[in-house]
């Protein structure tokens, strides 16, 4: 049965979700999405959200409120007489009333396998953390930080030299089905829900800039899973000495290898570099201002050889 739904999202990982609502044909009464950010090289240009681009391209009503706490908010969204409110990745704290303010409540796509990596990248730390699984939830949005009962989930492998990147755009299209799935049962009153288990609670916290920078004296194994967890966005890097000064190199790609040395340490002319135990072979890269590049093409015109030190 078509329900009225409010849809509220953000990135690029909520587009898919947004589409796949509609050609279900849900109702979507609402798009809400966080207001247009500045951009450009002066940062004179407001650019939309992927999401508020995808609603008006979907002809649907977009609400851009910088926040939800006033009482005006609460009665806006209120009015809507939705059935459910989907949540991916919306970035605005829902406050109680928000929450109850819909007939069947709040369902949210998560992309864990809860009740890890609750919180604002579970993506990246899932990755950097060096786990082998880990998957899409829709779970029901209680007033706790991802803690509500659990409807549907599906499972997703993280292979060895899988990035960020790669895995945030697969989990992004099995999120999709999976909440017009979750969808379908509510419709039909079969939705199901479970609640979290109590143990292997962890928290996925935001990514911070301070914690970008690679350590080489750590093992092999950490720093692969530091680059890849942080590629593309926003991104983990070193400095190399190039042409007679120091300048900072973007890791983008990398994959374990042999060899031993001191951290940092180029061991030979493919890029393989020394950690604490083991190492990593750069695969990919990008210089400040430049584009990426595979790392036979840096090496081309950086002119970086063994024995040299990144730091």
């Amino acid at each position: 049965m078509p329900l009225r739904v409010i849809f509220m999202g953000t990135p690029d990982f909520s587009a898919p979700t947004l589409r796949a609502v509609a050609e279900a044909g849900h109702e979507i009464v609402a798009v809400y999405t966080q207001p247009p950010r500045a951009a450009g090289r002066r940062g004179l240009e407001l650019t939309p959200s992927p999401v508020q681009r995808e609603a008006e391209r979907l002809g649907l009503e977009v609400r851009t409120p910088v926040s939800l706490k006033s009482e005006a908010e609460q009665q806006a969204f209120a009015a809507l007489q939705a059935d459910v409110a989907v949540v991916v990745a919306y970035g605005l704290l829902l406050p109680k009333a928000v929450l109850e303010a819909t007939r069947l409540g709040c369902l949210n796509g998560h992309a864990s396998l809860l009740p890890r990596w609750r919180g604002a990248a579970p993506i990246q730390r899932a990755i950097m953390a060096g786990d082998a699984e880990t998957g899409m939830m829709v779970m029901k949005m209680e007033e706790g930080l991802d803690t509500g009962p659990v409807a549907v989930v599906e499972n997703c492998a993280i292979a060895p030299d899988m990035t960020a990147g790669e895995l945030h755009d697969r989990l992004m299209n099995i999120g999709a089905s999976l909440m017009v799935e979750a969808l379908a049962q509510l419709g039909i009153n079969c939705l199901t829900f479970t609640r979290q288990a109590t143990e292997g609670v962890t928290y996925a916290r935001k990514i911070d800039k301070s914690e970008t920078r690679v350590d080489w004296t750590r093992p092999s194994g950490e720093v692969h899973n530091h680059i890849r967890g942080l590629s593309p966005f926003p991104g983990a890097w070193c400095e190399v000495e190039i042409g007679g000064r120091m300048e900072r190199l973007k890791l983008l790609r990398s994959t374990l290898s042999d060899g031993v040395g001191e951290s940092g340490g180029i061991l030979d002319d493919r890029l393989t570099v020394a950690c604490g135990a083991g190492a990593v072979r750069l695969v990919e890269v990008q210089r400040a201002g430049g584009k990426p590049a595979a790392a036979r093409e840096f090496l081309r015109g950086a002119k970086i050889e063994k024995g040299m030190k990144l730091t």
